[in-house]
């Protein structure tokens, strides 16, 4: 579904990816992590468009979008939420994820009752008609998705959207961020939150000072010494390791 190929962004004598490549099947959650300024949300940007590759090529469903506008891309299925949520603080929920609908939507009433029912899907049914403005943080992640879910994707980027949650909140929006899938969306996802991860993810990148360290399984990426160097830093996995002998 998704071919990033050697794909590179610099910022002036900032590599901040390099060669960055990924390929994604249809149907899935899989999970991009990596330590803070690994160049995680910068490669969302490219994927989706706000950002223009220096080097590389990025396909979706076969066809080359390395150089096209945003707005095409979300035409061809490609969502995304933003890491920093800023709502239309001034309209109600219901119309800021009419926003998103109005993608396939031309018609008000007919955005407007696509906002609704993806509104219930992610649980913000009875808030529908309150100000955006008032939601909490965790409201306001969720409006974030649905006005993501709203486009009608067919492959959805989220940025960190449970940062910032407590863990009950955490675990009322896994089985929503799971039903999204099971509903035929692919989804990648960053997210620091390892226990999602975990929990929600069958295979995971890792991304590291620009590079892809690391691809697999959830349970063998985060037991890659490669991994726990760049969480931990160096010889951080031949101390965990010695400590776990120890405690055998």
């Amino acid at each position: 579904m998704l071919a990033v190929d050697g794909v590179s962004k610099r910022f002036g004598g900032l590599m901040a990816v390099d060669s960055a490549t990924l390929a994604l099947e249809p149907g899935g959650i899989i999970g991009l992590i990596g330590p803070n300024g690994a160049g995680k949300t910068t490669l969302f940007s490219m994927i989706s468009g706000f950002i223009a590759p220096t080097d590389g090529r990025i396909r979706f469903e076969g066809t080359d979008i390395t150089s096209e506008e945003p707005h095409r891309r979300a035409e061809r299925g490609i969502g995304r939420t933003f890491q920093i949520v800023q709502p239309f603080a001034g309209l109600t929920v219901c119309e800021n994820i009419a926003v998103g609908a109005y993608l396939r939507h031309a018609k008000r009433a007919d955005a407007t009752a696509k906002a609704r029912e993806v509104a219930r899907r992610v649980g913000l049914g009875p808030e529908l008609d309150r100000p955006a403005g008032g939601l909490t943080v965790a409201g306001r992640k969720r409006l974030e998705l649905a006005r993501a879910l709203a486009t009608e994707p067919k492959l959805l980027l989220l940025d960190e959207v449970l940062a910032g949650l407590n863990p009950s909140e955490i675990r009322d929006i896994i089985p929503v961020i799971r039903g999204i899938r099971d509903e035929g969306v692919t989804i990648l996802m960053i997210e620091h939150v390892m226990q999602a991860v975990m929990n929600l993810c069958e295979r995971v990148y890792v991304l590291a000072q620009g590079r892809m360290i690391a691809e697999g399984p959830p349970a063998a990426v985060c037991a890659d010494a490669r991994v726990i160097e760049a969480y931990l830093g160096h010889g951080a996995a031949a101390r965990l390791k010695a400590e776990g002998a120890a405690h055998g």
